[in-house]
């Protein structure tokens, strides 16, 4: 994620923390300055807000170690001012093992939540709910208490949140898993809706507005409609592979080709990026915002070689386009090149992708039987053939 740093590594897991959470520090460090005028409970209140981080980075490590059990690794975990985000490499694929994941983070701080309270209980400082969340309260009834907020917060069915995935887990037992992943979602933006009026108008008698809640509620509201997306682009590209949908006529550039090349081939109508071939080999991509970059400059000497991207992901003809979507997210790139045996075979880009989900979708409206059952060529759809005047690929 950008504009954020890594802090550490746990279980083999990097850790980042995003700017703005710097910032939430800063500004709880001048709530508590502004509340008693002492320094002192300045500083407390922000190893307060680091401690409430410690405790959502233990949550997010209960998600991605109960993830690993089912060979499902995690890329990373990000600290933000409204919690942690562990980003898992894929979906567990039952949803039994999806309930488990989901589960396995609020139940790090039920059990944080129960260890501090024996430990409170037996050092006989019991507090009262009112006077945990007092500032300058005791300082473990309150991360007692943030342990037990967090994992009640976590546990509503507000998708795409634990409690959200647990009810598409469940829901997931009994229907098409699509359709699980929608009924979950419509719940979570519902739960957004009651979050952002809660947030502005508050509960009289229990609470005040909140911006917080607020903001809470975009990103429950975002979220669920990217997830429900991403589920059914899912659904609709599973069991196709790479080679159905890939272009297989594109242009290709030489290291030491003049950039110019490459604009001939976009005035011929080739819209992607081109791929850089020395010999066989593929070397590289030219991106078009590159060369875009490039002429600005007005450099008649520039070569390919000067622009060309040499650190590229690649992705072979036997893959499945859910996968090669995936990497094209992983690598925020708009091109991937098909390799088979080292040898360039077509190009998957995210508009032919695109162009693939319109077919399926245009199909699924009219009850027609899914491509992959047939053998008409609709995953060509992607393919472009040469126009004159331009070069395909050799």
């Amino acid at each position: 994620m950008g504009w954020s740093w890594r802090i550490g590594r746990l279980a083999g897991i990097d850790v980042y923390v995003h700017f703005t959470f710097i910032l939430l520090l800063v500004w709880i460090g001048f709530y508590h300055y502004s509340a008693h005028e002492d320094w002192g409970e300045a500083i407390r209140g922000v190893l307060v807000i680091v401690a409430l981080f410690a405790i959502v980075v233990a949550h997010e490590l209960g998600h991605a170690l109960a993830a690993r059990r089912y060979n499902i690794e995690t890329s990373d975990i990000t600290l933000l001012p409204i919690g942690g985000v562990a980003r898992l490499q894929r979906m567990p694929e039952k949803p039994s093992q999806e309930l488990v994941v989901a589960l396995a983070g609020p139940a790090v701080n039920v059990i944080l939540a129960m260890a501090l309270g024996i430990g409170l209980y037996f050092n006989r400082d019991v507090m009262e709910v009112s006077e945990a969340a007092r500032v300058g309260g005791n300082f473990l009834a309150q991360l007692l208490m943030i342990n037990v907020v967090l994992a009640v917060f976590n546990l509503l069915p507000a998708f795409p949140m634990d409690g959200g995935r647990v009810v598409r887990a469940l829901l997931a037992m009994r229907m098409d898993y699509v359709r699980a992943t929608q009924v979950a979602a419509t719940l979570g933006q519902w739960m957004a809706i009651l979050f952002g009026l809660v947030g502005f108008f508050g509960i009289p008698g229990v609470m005040g507005a909140n911006p917080f809640l607020i903001f809470i509620a975009l990103f429950v509201w975002m979220g669920a409609a990217q997830e429900a997306n991403m589920v059914q682009m899912r659904s609709a590209l599973a069991g196709i592979p790479v080679s159905r949908a890939m272009i297989s006529q594109f242009a290709v550039l030489h290291p030491g080709d003049p950039i110019s090349r490459a604009g001939e081939y976009i005035l011929a109508g080739f819209p992607q990026d081109f791929p850089v071939l020395d010999g066989r080999e593929l070397v590289g991509l030219v991106l078009r915002k590159d060369l875009a970059a490039a002429a600005a400059v007005h450099n008649p000497g520039a070569r390919v070689r000067d622009i060309m991207q040499t650190e590229f992901v690649t992705t072979s003809p036997r893959d499945m386009l859910y996968t090669a979507l995936n990497r094209l997210q992983e690598c925020n790139c708009r091109t991937l090149p098909v390799v088979e045996n080292g040898n360039l075979v077509g190009l998957i880009t995210a508009d032919n992708l695109a162009e693939v989900l319109m077919i399926q979708e245009s199909l699924r409206q009219g009850g027609r039987r899914r491509p992959e059952a047939s053998n008409a060529p609709a995953y060509e759809a992607g393919s472009r053939a040469p126009r004159p005047g331009s070069a395909s690929g050799a």
